[in-house]
């Protein structure tokens, strides 16, 4: 697979909230920024985040790797760029990169695992996964 083709791009700006007594963004913050661009790549697959929960599929995250480079301050622009491997049939990884927009400085990596369960916990195949690492 061209890893090219399946990765998506989201734009960002710190809002002056985010930041913490030293003006840097809180490091619980940077899930957030992760969260959301992994739902706007879900969308950009032509798949919806609450549509996949109402048809009884719940996407858990179970497992959650970021490594911390740099910090953004507030009004700084940058991006994620996310896109998924496949681990098993019940598993799939966010590969998830943050730049600063305006030097392309790479702040931070993250890799989060997802599986999918049943409302009650019970592993069950999201059938749909496929389309997530095209």
């Amino acid at each position: 697979m061209d890893i090219s083709t399946s990765v998506h791009k989201i734009d960002f700006e710190v809002r002056d909230y985010e930041c913490d007594m030293q003006g840097i963004v809180n490091n619980a913050v940077y899930q957030n920024y992760l969260e959301h661009a992994r739902h706007e790549f879900i969308k950009s697959r032509g798949l919806d985040f609450a549509a996949i929960t109402q048809q009884g599929v719940y996407l858990v995250l179970i497992k959650a790797e970021l490594e911390y480079k740099r910090s953004l301050r507030s009004h700084e622009v940058f991006y994620v760029q996310t896109h998924v491997e496949r681990t098993s049939k019940l598993k799939f990884v966010f590969c998830q990169k943050l730049f600063r927009k305006d030097n392309e400085q790479l702040i931070l990596k993250a890799r989060m695992t997802v599986t999918s369960t049943t409302k009650e916990g019970r592993p069950i195949v999201f059938t749909q996964a496929d389309r997530l690492s095209v």
